[in-house]
């Protein structure tokens, strides 16, 4: 079967979008399917990828800049300052991720009515791009579309959408003949006469090459980590730090994230207590967190998205502290005691990606 999958970024980049596309585009390959990938690529010499893995990856061009897999602003136009003044004059037309929509069709027509297309969001225009090409190039669109949601647009309730885009989502789930979204909760964010087209396929992975801490935790302080984005008043860790910095007893809170201006202000309050660091590569971060007494989450308060890092968290099988917005901290207190009674309970099975692909080919069946 011949299969096109069509996202933002692929790897190695680390984006939950991009491990979506990755993951997929090497577990079809696998199974035999001839793949091709087409990303915002810049630099990455893909040639070793291509042979080991047996997908083929093609780059999606744009005048404007866009972050690509290398997690680089790449693009024709590329002046920061300029580039900042659009962002804020035409948030009304989605800049800069709009281009994408204008750059699908040709992609269609290149490929020639392969057997299944999947488009993977964000960004949504990548859904708009394709909904598109099957207007312009019907006689030769794939015979299927899979549009993959991790995150809605309309119905984001952290982003206010001007109305208008509201015709562009109903134009794309009109013309798809699947939306697959992570959680059920999900098809709450979009519009009711397409629900019936809405499958919950969560996020898939890969663990076989991943490698845990084995050893007995010994840990001479509680040590406990996070990684991932923070989000004011969203995402939030300040009362949960707030809170840590009423605490006497020692203890070490590890970060890995990439919102300096958050932290910041608990560095020198927390001192020794709490250690910042950048992202590192998921497999040596998996590795680090099966090293921890427990880990921590920071819920997104909506009942549309939950965070994809839960996965990665579950299969290090350490215990999971989940923080709201209106936290108990007499549960805090208990993790830090070691009673992990009230610990967050994820099963990993349904990410596996061998049953998430097997989903996929299912609905096409």
């Amino acid at each position: 079967m011949k299969i096109i999958i069509i996202s933002v970024t692929f790897y190695p980049s680390q984006s939950p979008r991009a491990l979506r596309t990755t993951e997929l585009a090497f577990e079809f390959a696998h199974r035999g399917h001839e793949v091709t990938v087409y990303a915002h690529l810049g630099d990455y010499d893909y040639r070793e990828i291509e042979k080991k893995k047996g997908v083929k990856v093609k780059n999606i061009k744009t005048f404007f800049p866009m972050i690509n897999s290398d997690g680089k602003k790449v693009g024709k136009f590329n002046n920061s300052i300029l580039n900042k003044i659009f962002s804020k004059l035409f948030q009304f037309i989605n800049y800069p991720d709009i281009e994408l929509m204008f750059r699908i069709p040709s992609i269609i027509k290149k490929e020639k009515k392969p057997d299944l297309l999947i488009s993977i969001a964000v960004p949504h225009s990548i859904h708009w791009g394709c909904a598109w090409g099957k207007k312009k190039c019907e006689k030769i669109f794939p015979d299927k579309w899979i549009a993959d949601c991790g995150d809605p647009f309309m119905g984001n309730p952290f982003h206010k959408r001007p109305f208008y885009f509201k015709y562009l989502e109903k134009w794309f789930c009109n013309n798809t003949d699947y939306v697959t979204v992570p959680i059920e909760g999900a098809k709450k964010a979009y519009f009711e006469e397409y629900r019936h087209k809405i499958k919950v396929i969560p996020q898939g992975f890969n663990f076989n090459h991943l490698k845990l801490y084995n050893g007995i935790i010994a840990n001479e302080i509680p040590t406990f980590s996070y990684s991932g984005v923070f989000y004011k008043n969203i995402r939030d860790p300040r009362p949960f730090l707030d809170y840590l910095c009423t605490r006497e007893d020692k203890f070490k809170f590890i970060i890995y994230t990439k919102n300096h201006q958050v932290i910041a202000p608990y560095l020198n309050k927390l001192g020794e207590k709490i250690e910042f660091h950048d992202y590192i590569r998921r497999e040596q971060l998996i590795y680090e967190l099966s090293t921890m007494d427990f880990l921590v989450n920071f819920e997104n308060n909506s009942e549309v998205q939950i965070p994809s890092k839960l996965i990665d968290y579950a299969y290090t099988k350490r215990p999971i502290l989940s923080i709201g917005n209106n936290f108990d901290k007499s549960i805090v207190d208990e993790f830090l005691e070691g009673n992990y009674s009230k610990r967050l309970i994820v099963d990993v099975t349904p990410y596996y990606i061998e049953n998430v692909v097997d989903k996929l080919l299912n609905l096409i069946k």
